[in-house]
């Protein structure tokens, strides 16, 4: 029994020392190629040929990312390729994997001859084309591949998930300058489990375009990868990866199965398994002593480290799995009652509801800054006296906005449900609202064209999420400047979603007699019948891009005299080919054409009157971030606001049954 013990011990240390002393391989993903082919031997072909030496031959030298050109006298013969290689491997192994990458396009049955190709590997991804890419964020053609293995607490994951994810891309986009944009960020989720993220864009990205290219990525998580143990996104301009062991820091364990998606992904994505040969010598130098005895030794130390570290776990995890049992343990990371403020704390951090510390108000309340005993600076909306909901209703409302968590939606840090006070608790960004800093003929030149853009983009993203990926499929019903918050760093945080749902106001799509929402942003269908639905908040949006590009408000621009309202302005100057007079005067010097035109485009495609021609707001984030995507030709606005509005329009909540006009 004892030899027997002591031969499987050995055979087993035999076992992990010989995978040890394996080269690691490139491991292969998948690989995506264009249908239009070039000639055998052509022009397009002997480039390709060039390219690719280059590209084999340039990674070397701690040089995980390089694009070069194979100039041609036709410009459609000329060859543009880059190759990529993950932040944390070798020098050797990038090399290897280039080569692989470059070897398997240019001579696979799939790739050869393609004009246009990536292909990636889990330790690079090489991409070429006929046509320039360079520094253009591009997320088609796109791979998503998952974990087979389901996490326990599925929603606390995917919320810490998140969290983590969004540090690691916030990381990898402002990295310093000359820096490679890729970074790794780790979270514990109990005491025997940690969360490893990693976050990636191509180095000739803007800081700016890497964080829209990372943010595209994340928003796939829900899609590919919920509640999964592992998954990754791999864009061809950047790509996202979390697991539940570390892979990355020349760490990588062998990778639990991943499974393509149903439709989304190509199939045959399961990476396959990688093999090395082994050569061996006649005689045993004392060299080769060393080189055994050395490996061995520290094997042993290993393998005793290792057995003392899994009988601790299993201690601990009988500990925890005794505290599970106990049911006074609380398990849930968020519950209801930990989201509570008392009323007096809240009273003492804004030294009573003081007028001095008001920032705004609006249809819903008013907004007061607070400082918690802590020093932690909040805002506190006092809701209005008019909530249709009773206290345990309205607690488990906001039990669920809380747990909408995105970079552009502006967070809800808990409540007060005390005496008749109904208060929410959100966190304070420095720089107050939108339309405080963009319609104030002073402060909107610290709006210059990359942060309206940043900014614009950011919003539709928040927008998306709240459609598209959170779990209450938001309406916003009330978007407009004045909902807009910006942090320190003029990033865009949407505040009052939710609140229709807090109001007791129903959240399906249809229509309702309580309108909840700002004239000169509310979608026609919206404002005189009371239909709404996702294309409502498309139609706000285009009215908000307008305002971001022009820095005039819609509901008051009637009275410069060109037209009865921002977006009939910009429909005149579309069709008479001038859309470029729209744009603020104080970013003329600093904006990019083709970008303004775009984003006009785009506003114009969603204040159309019929709901069905607007695009959804996945569609205007793929029109933001892509390019290369063509705009349908947009239909003329729909007109109903009349000349002479009031230009500071309150938020209104009124049933149609009072009011017929």
């Amino acid at each position: 029994m004892n030899s027997t013990v002591s031969s499987n011990f050995f055979n087993l240390l035999f076992l992990f020392i010989f995978l040890t002393t394996i080269k690691a391989a490139p491991t292969f993903l998948y690989q995506v190629c264009s249908k239009n082919k070039t000639n055998t031997n052509s022009t397009y072909e002997t480039k390709l040929k060039t390219l690719f030496s280059s590209l084999s031959s340039n990674a070397t030298d701690n040089n995980e990312f390089y694009n070069t050109t194979i100039p041609s006298k036709n410009p459609s013969n000329t060859a543009y390729g880059l190759f990529m290689c993950r932040g944390d491997v070798s020098s050797p192994l990038c090399q290897q994997c280039v080569a692989n990458a470059t070897q398997t396009l240019s001579t696979g049955s799939d790739c050869s001859l393609s004009k246009q190709a990536v292909i990636w590997y889990d330790e690079c991804m090489v991409r070429y084309s006929n046509t320039s890419f360079f520094s253009t964020v591009a997320t088609v053609p796109n791979l998503l591949m998952w974990n087979t293995a389901n996490i326990t607490n599925q929603e606390s994951f995917m919320k810490l998930l998140s969290v983590t994810m969004n540090e690691s891309a916030d990381k990898a986009a402002n990295s310093s300058v000359g820096a490679k944009k890729y970074a790794t960020k780790e979270a514990t989720i109990s005491g025997f489990q940690t969360l490893y993220c990693m976050a990636q864009c191509t180095d000739d990205l803007s800081p700016l375009d890497c964080s829209s290219c990372l943010s595209v990525a994340i928003g796939a998580l829900p899609q590919c990868c919920n509640g999964k143990q592992g998954g990754r996104v791999l864009f061809p301009s950047c790509n996202i990866r979390y697991e539940l062991y570390p892979f990355y820091e020349n760490n990588t364990p062998s990778s639990p199965p991943s499974t393509p998606p149903a439709s989304s992904a190509p199939p045959g994505i399961v990476p396959p398994t990688n093999t090395s040969s082994l050569g061996g010598s006649s005689g045993i130098t004392s060299g080769t002593i060393v080189a055994i005895v050395v490996p061995i030794t520290v094997a042993v130390l290993l393998f005793i480290v290792g057995i003392c570290f899994l009988c601790i776990r299993g201690r601990k995890k009988k500990h925890d799995s005794a505290a599970a049992r106990d049911p006074k343990t609380e398990t849930d990371i968020t519950t209801v009652e930990s989201l509570r403020y008392d009323l007096s704390t809240l009273e003492e951090a804004t030294n009573k509801f003081s007028e001095a510390n008001k920032l705004g108000e609006g249809g819903f309340g008013e907004v007061y800054k607070g400082v918690l005993p802590s020093g932690e600076q909040i805002a506190v909306k006092r809701l209005s006296k008019h909530s249709g909901q009773g206290g345990e209703q309205f607690k488990n409302e906001v039990e669920l906005v809380a747990q909408l968590q995105h970079r552009n939606l502006a967070r809800l840090l808990g409540f007060c449900l005390e005496r008749e006070e109904k208060i929410l608790v959100y966190e304070f960004v420095a720089n107050k609202s939108l339309d405080y800093i963009l319609f104030d003929p002073e402060k909107q030149r610290l709006l210059y064209w990359t942060r309206r853009y940043k900014i614009i983009g950011g919003i539709a993203r928040g927008i998306q999420y709240l459609h598209e990926d959170s779990r209450l499929k938001i309406i916003h019903r009330d978007l407009k400047a004045s909902n807009i918050l910006l942090d320190g760093d003029m990033n865009p945080k949407i505040s009052d979603f939710g609140m229709a749902k807090l109001f007791g106001v129903d959240q399906t799509k249809g229509n309702t007699s309580r309108i909840v929402g700002t004239y000169g942003y509310m979608s026609p269908e919206y404002a005189m019948q009371g239909d709404f639905s996702i294309k409502s908040d498309v139609y706000s949006f285009g009215v908000l891009v307008m305002e971001i590009i022009s820095g005039k408000k819609n509901s008051s621009f009637y009275e410069t005299g060109a037209a009865e309202d921002l977006v009939s302005y910009a429909w005149k100057l579309w069709k008479n080919g001038t859309p470029l007079e729209l744009v603020d005067h104080t970013v003329r010097e600093s904006y990019t054409p083709n970008e303004a035109i775009r984003c006009i485009h785009i506003g114009l495609l969603c204040v159309q009157e019929d709901p069905d021609d607007r695009p959804t707001m996945a569609t205007i984030v793929l029109m933001l971030e892509s390019h290369t995507v063509t705009l349908p030709v947009p239909k003329q606005p729909a007109f109903f606001l009349q000349s002479g509005a009031d230009p500071d329009m309150p938020t209104i909540q009124i049933s149609q049954s009072d009011n017929t006009n």
